[in-house]
């Protein structure tokens, strides 16, 4: 007798918890009003990671099926979710996106760090401070944030790298990650990324590809730890 196979779910993850909450909405297990259950609980009945279920009720909050209150829970939306909906596309997993930037940008940095010129460590300076006045000033830091990263790449010669790199930064503007930042990030956070993108400069600026390798993924480790959380 073969084996009845099932079809392959392409879809991203998050999509997938999003529809599992929804179903259970749906057929009344969750009613409008509703707090869902804690974190880890809801985590261990659908059978994901806890960054996993957060993604997922960020993207049934953009599709307005629940509210997100914070320090209170997650609660079920008044408006019945309809029978056939499914989740759409929004953007890549924040999760897996920083940690795709950490695998490619660690790259790019170690090979940046053995051509890195006092111009572009000029530059790399001028961003991270251009980055501490939005700050201080309560303007958006992403520009020169984007700047930074993309001179690094640069550094490295290769157009190929830099176009990575910059689609990769550019996925924030997307629907999932455009809603984490507007949630997660704060002066405090960005601050934070100020300190560690100065890091990275001072690796640079040593010429130490390993030194810096380290310090960018520990940036981009740290920066999936603000938005998502272990």
């Amino acid at each position: 007798m073969s084996a009845s196979l099932k079809p392959v779910d392409g879809r991203r993850l998050y999509q997938q918890v999003a529809d599992q909450i929804r179903d259970l909405i749906r057929v009344g297990h969750f009613l409008p009003s509703d707090r869902l259950p804690a974190e880890r609980d809801l985590a261990l009945q659908i059978g994901v990671s806890r960054p996993s279920l957060r993604e997922g009720l960020i993207a049934l909050e953009i599709e307005g099926s629940v509210e997100i209150r914070m320090g209170s829970g997650v609660y079920v939306c008044a408006r019945p979710p309809q029978a056939d909906l499914s989740t759409k596309p929004m953007g890549e997993s924040p999760s897996e996106l920083m940690q795709a930037r950490a695998a490619i940008e660690g790259s790019v940095v170690a090979l940046a760090a053995a051509r890195t010129t006092p111009e572009a460590i000029v530059e790399l300076k001028l961003a991270n401070e251009a980055m501490r006045s939005a700050i201080a000033a309560e303007r958006s830091p992403l520009e020169p944030d984007r700047r930074f990263h993309r001179t690094i790449a640069e550094l490295t010669g290769n157009s190929v790298m830099v176009r990575l790199v910059t689609e990769l930064f550019d996925e924030r503007h997307q629907p999932m990650s455009a809603q984490i930042q507007t949630r997660y990030e704060s002066q405090q956070t960005w601050m934070s990324a100020v300190t560690e993108h100065a890091a990275i400069i001072r690796a640079l600026e040593a010429a130490h590809p390993l030194l810096a390798q380290a310090a960018m993924q520990n940036h981009l480790e740290a920066s999936r730890l603000r938005w998502i959380g272990p």
